[in-house]
């Protein structure tokens, strides 16, 4: 994956609650230290994001962003 974001951070995510637009994705940097990110539910589905699962959060301004390889 290539991005322009200089923060990218890598980190596991340890909870997904959804609701009927938007899920909120949380991600475990390291122990104890998390990043949490509103979503839509499509781009949870597309992305294949659950539970248990790596991702990246990506900050880009104001906005946090979640990717997937």
């Amino acid at each position: 994956m290539r991005i322009s974001a200089r923060n990218s951070l890598n980190g596991k995510i340890i909870s997904i609650s959804e609701g009927s637009v938007n899920n909120e994705v949380v991600i475990e940097l390291a122990p104890g230290v998390e990043i949490t990110s509103v979503v839509t539910k499509a781009s949870c589905e597309s992305l294949g994001l659950e539970v248990g699962g790596n991702a990246y959060a990506i900050i880009k301004a104001s906005n946090v962003m979640v990717a997937v390889d």
